[in-house]
């Protein structure tokens, strides 16, 4: 009978994952101090709402496969956070005026 149980339950779990991948990957609980030295090494961040299948308010720091769950008020995360903002929109904008100067050099040339 325990065996019977056990696959039963192992068998709605694998199910439960197939259907709600993300239910996994959500912060089960946020630290509320992160060093300088993780928040330089990250290279993308997460918000993780509450609701849903995820309860608890978080940002999900992504850094070479490692990931921390810390707390959306923290003055150093915020600040990180719209640091890299601003980095992701200068980045955007520089290749646009990029691109724009070589079709307009393209197009003086074949004139």
């Amino acid at each position: 009978l325990i065996p019977l149980i056990s696959v039963l339950f192992l068998t709605l779990l694998l199910l439960f994952s197939a259907l709600f991948p993300g239910a996994f990957d959500c912060c089960m609980k946020i630290s509320d101090e992160i060093s300088k030295g993780i928040l330089r090494r990250v290279e993308r961040f997460e918000i993780q709402k509450a609701g849903g299948l995820c309860h608890l308010e978080a940002v999900i720091l992504h850094m070479k496969g490692r990931k921390f769950c810390v707390n959306p008020w923290n003055r150093k995360v915020k600040k990180m956070m719209k640091k890299m903002k601003h980095k992701i929109h200068r980045s955007k904008s520089h290749v646009r005026k990029q691109r724009r100067s070589r079709i307009t050099k393209h197009k003086e040339q074949n004139q």
